[in-house]
């Protein structure tokens, strides 16, 4: 296989395009092409009069060599396919059961690995399944009946559900279980253009359809998955794992157990933390939701032409402030929504939502700024729990129980909004005006307010001033990392920390990956079942 790298055409070209400029590359006829895909695809934006797509692809000749040296080009090179494998099957016998808790990405990535390579997983949800998980969220957008088991952050999918669906990681993948978790989604529904577009996302709406069939495929193999099955113990005997609570008066037996909670689960963490698993607080980031015409950012990321053409625009900016402390956007979704992600009484939490169209008419992201333990009360492990639970109280108070927001100009003179500008508010859940200077304390506001007017110079409009605000978005990562050694164990033995909620990962292919890799250290110990 021959790898071409850098090949650049105007984002109106053809696939035919495609093929003669790597034919052209290589000193061939586009005939002589056997085969071509793409590995990856990105935007080159750089000028705004002329943006180029990138690409690297993978194409298929005979005499690959002769081709190579005729060619004598640093762009293309010869490579050899790799793909993703499985560990064989161990030999230790297991005598109940693998237990999965959580079905978000961790947990399914797990299981479905593990049910593919003959283990028959047991999965145990809290919440419910996508189906009636959609209903109750609607329902409590609509009229603001929460519940506390079934919610944007807990049921079938788990938190990323209800997001735009990004998939893009910076973890390094030598073992290719990116590649791997990529592959998955398209086998169960997601668009294959996430396999090589520079920042795949799959959209809400199918995701719940991409779950959906995982859960299936796993169920088709043996496995099983539960709902409404909370576990709210663990039985611990001399150092080990023996078994799981649900729902405070079921006992399953179970020696090997996958923790692949939420970064939401308080509840859980607090259990652990009383049954002694070693644990601590980590830094985080939390920060405001802001949102901006879709328009106004295709404009300024692409220009007028480039726009028409290339739909939605995402954008990613940082700043460190004065103080020290980093503000960034998070989590950005174009053509999306700010959604209500609150998941306990008397508390509000935000996040962002998209469709895979991103149909929307804003963009919104998190602009967040960093927090540590030296921002946090007392030195237990879960300081970082009630940190961010004092803001999304602060938050509920503010939006007297609904969502609240404000302009920005008006965040910045410390005054609660009257009415909306030009910006249209797209929101998923009810909310009202407040003040959200009295949500974010001044040491996290001001930098905000500082990177949004740095941000200005690379956005231009990101600062005006009746963007609109929301918050808290307090929910970006876990606020606590539960320890584990090599072999992916707790110190008591037989539990496997995994995911977002153990501190392990920030995204969905993140989370994936990382169940992904305690699916091989587990599948690679233990002998099928028989």
């Amino acid at each position: 296989m021959i790898r071409i790298t850098q090949l650049k055409l105007p984002i109106s070209h053809t696939g035919e395009d495609l093929k003669r400029k790597a034919a052209k590359l290589l000193r061939i006829s586009p005939g002589d092409i056997r085969s071509l895909r793409i590995v990856k695809q990105s935007v080159d934006a750089r000028k705004k009069a002329e943006i180029l797509y990138s690409y690297t692809v993978d194409v298929e000749v005979q005499k690959e060599s002769q081709i190579i040296k005729r060619a004598r080009s640093g762009q293309a090179a010869l490579v050899r396919s790799e793909r993703y494998r499985f560990p064989l099957p161990g030999r230790e016998r297991l005598l109940h059961p693998l237990v999965i808790i959580g079905s978000g990405p961790a947990g399914l990535f797990c299981g479905l690995m593990l049910a593919e390579a003959g283990f028959r997983p047991l999965i145990l949800e809290r919440g419910e399944d996508v189906d009636a998980r959609k209903e109750k969220v609607e329902r409590f957008w609509r009229e603001g009946v929460l519940d506390i088991r079934t919610n944007v952050q807990f049921g079938e999918g788990g938190a990323g559900t209800f997001s735009d669906g990004k998939l893009n990681t910076l973890v390094k993948d030598p073992g290719l279980r990116n590649q791997k978790a990529l592959e998955i989604l398209v086998e169960h529904g997601a668009d294959p253009e996430i396999l090589y577009v520079q920042r795949p996302h799959v959209g809400t709406d199918v995701l719940s359809e991409v779950v959906k069939n995982m859960r299936n495929h796993i169920t088709d193999l043996g496995g099983i998955v539960r709902f409404k099955s909370q576990v709210t113990d663990l039985v611990i005997q001399e150092g080990q794992v023996r078994a799981v609570v649900v729902n405070g008066k079921e006992t399953i037996p179970a020696e090997q157990v996958v923790l692949a909670v939420g970064h939401s689960a308080r509840d859980t963490f607090s259990m652990l933390f009383d049954r002694g698993i070693p644990m601590e607080s980590k830094a985080f980031a939390v920060g405001l939701r802001i949102q901006h015409p879709q328009n106004m950012l295709n404009i300024s990321q692409y220009g007028e032409e480039g726009a028409k053409i290339l739909g939605p625009a995402p954008y990613k900016v940082t700043w460190k402030s004065k103080s020290g402390r980093g503000v960034y956007s998070f989590c950005m979704c174009p053509g999306g929504y700010v959604v209500d992600a609150s998941s306990e009484p008397g508390m509000v939490a935000v996040n962002g939502m998209s469709n895979h169209d991103r149909g929307g008419v804003n963009g919104n992201s998190a602009l967040i700024v960093t927090v540590g333990p030296g921002d946090f009360s007392g030195d237990s492990p879960l300081a970082g729990v009630e940190f961010q639970r004092r803001l999304e109280r602060l938050a509920y108070e503010c939006g007297q129980g609904k969502i609240p927001v404000q302009l920005y100009g008006d965040f910045k003179k410390g005054l609660c909004s009257k009415e909306f500008g030009k910006v249209e508010p797209q929101i998923k859940g009810r909310y009202r005006f407040g003040n959200l200077r009295q949500v974010l304390p001044e040491c996290l506001s001001l930098p905000l307010m500082e990177g949004v007017e740095q941000f200005e110079g690379r956005i231009k409009g990101f600062s005006r001033y009746d963007s609109i605000l929301a918050g808290v978005e307090s929910r970006t990562s876990s606020p606590v990392r539960i320890g584990r050694d090599e072999t992916l164990q707790s110190r008591v033995r037989g539990l496997y920390p995994c995911g977002e909620g153990a501190g392990y990962a920030g995204g969905i292919t993140s989370a994936a990956m990382d169940g992904i890799r305690v699916a091989e250290m587990i599948g690679g110990r233990f002998a099928l079942p028989e």
